[in-house]
C-alpha cells in the first residue's frame, strides 16, 4: 500500500486518459473512479429486477472464466453477468484443459486471445498472477481478478461497498469492522484499500494476533484483538471465513475457540451499533465464524451481497472492455 506500487497498479489498469481496462486491484485507483463502478453497478441493478435480464452492451463479445482455484459463487455470478450484457462465455476446465496436459499458461493463455476473446476473468492460487497476465501476457485482453492468492479480491470489495452504499448511504461517517482471518484473506486487502479510497471514517480489523499480517499498521486501519471492543458502535460488520486450506501449522487451538473469542453471534452483535448491518463474503461456516440467528437475522445483507455482485461484475466487465476497445482505436489511429 505504497505510492509506487499505487501508480505501477494505476498505469496497468488505466488507459491513457484514466478509463478501466483492466481490473485487477483497488490499489491505484481513484475515489471518482470506483464511485463511477458502484454507479453503473447500481444502473445494472435495474436490468435484474427486468423480465428480460439483458442489455446488449457486449453482444458479439467472448468473455472467458479461466477459474484455477474452486470457486462456485464467484464463477457464477461472473458467468450470470457476462451473459446478461449479451456476451459470449466460455468456461475454461482447467482440470481437463490443456495445461493438465502440459501446455503452459502463456500457450493457453495466447491461444485463447488469437480465438478473439474479449475478456479473461481469473482466479488463480498465486498473489500477482493476475498483474502478469495484464501486463506481461495478454496486455490487449480486458483481465478481470477474480481472486489471486493472498493479494486482492476487488470485484468481492466493490460489491460489499456497494452493499454498504445501499443500505448505509454515504460512506463518510461509518465505522466498519472486519473480522476474522485477516492473515489470509485477499477480501479484507481489498475492502481496507477501498474504504480508506471511498473515505470512510474509521477502518477497524480484529482477529487473534496468529491471524493478522505483520503489515497490518500499514494499512490504514485500527487493530484489534479482543472482539467487544473492535465492534463497540460500528455501523458495519463483515465477518470473514476462516481459510483453513491458506493456514500453515496450527495457528488457532480450535475452531472452537475461535467461535467462542470471535464468532458473531446474537450477544456479541449488540455490542455494534443497533442498525448495524452484517456481511460475509462467503462461503459461510456457520457457528464458526457466524451463528446461524445473525447469518439469516434482519440485520444480515448477505443475500444481497450476492445479487450486488452480478451488479458490480456487470459494471467492471462493460467498463473494462469498453477501455480495451478505445486503446485499441487510439492506438491504431496513432
Amino acid at each position: 500500500m505504497i505510492d509506487s506500487a499505487s501508480s505501477a497498479a494505476a498505469r496497468v489498469q488505466l488507459t491513457a486518459d484514466g478509463r478501466l481496462r483492466h481490473f485487477i486491484d483497488i490499489e491505484g485507483l481513484s475515489r471518482e473512479l470506483l464511485t463511477e463502478i458502484l454507479d453503473t453497478a447500481d444502473s445494472f441493478r435495474g436490468v435484474q429486477d427486468a423480465q428480460v435480464k439483458k442489455v446488449p452492451l457486449l453482444r458479439g463479445r467472448t468473455v472467458a472464466n479461466l477459474f484455477f482455484e474452486n470457486s462456485t459463487r464467484t464463477r457464477a455470478t461472473f458467468e450470470l453477468a457476462a451473459k446478461r450484457l449479451s456476451a459470449d462465455v466460455l468456461n475454461l476446465d482447467i482440470q481437463t484443459s490443456s495445461t493438465a496436459k502440459g501446455e503452459t499458461l502463456l500457450d493457453t493463455l495466447q491461444n485463447l486471445e488469437a480465438m478473439q476473446a474479449d475478456a479473461f476473468v481469473v482466479r488463480h492460487s498465486d498473489s500477482g498472477a493476475a498483474h502478469f497476465i495484464a501486463s506481461q501476457v495478454t496486455p490487449n485482453v480486458a483481465i478481470i481478478n477474480a481472486g489471486d492468492g493472498r493479494h486482492a479480491h476487488p470485484t468481492q470489495a466493490m460489491l460489499d461497498m456497494l452493499t454498504i452504499r445501499r443500505h448505509k448511504g454515504a460512506f463518510e461517517n461509518l465505522k466498519v469492522a472486519i473480522v476474522g482471518d485477516i492473515l489470509h484473506s485477499r477480501v479484507a486487502r481489498s475492502q481496507v484499500l477501498a474504504l480508506n479510497t471511498l473515505g470512510v471514517a474509521e477502518i477497524r480489523v480484529i482477529a487473534p494476533r496468529t491471524l493478522l499480517p505483520v503489515d497490518v499498521e500499514d494499512w490504514r486501519c485500527r487493530v484489534f484483538t479482543r472482539l467487544q471492543e473492535g465492534l463497540r458502535d460500528a455501523d458495519v460488520v463483515i465477518a470473514l471465513r476462516l481459510q483453513k486450506e491458506r493456514m500453515d501449522g496450527a495457528l488457532l487451538p480450535s475452531e472452537n475457540e475461535f467461535y467462542r473469542h470471535y464468532g458473531l453471534t446474537q450477544e456479541s452483535l449488540a455490542w455494534a451499533h443497533s442498525e448495524a448491518i452484517v456481511m460475509h463474503p462467503g462461503p459461510i461456516n456457520r457457528g464458526v465464524e457466524i451463528e446461524s440467528a445473525v447469518a439469516d437475522g434482519p440485520r444480515a445483507v448477505i443475500l444481497d451481497q450476492v445479487t450486488n455482485g452480478i451488479a458490480v461484475r456487470m459494471a467492471v466487465l462493460s467498463m473494462a472492455v469498453s477501455g480495451q476497445t478505445q486503446s485499441r482505436t487510439r492506438s491504431r489511429a496513432s
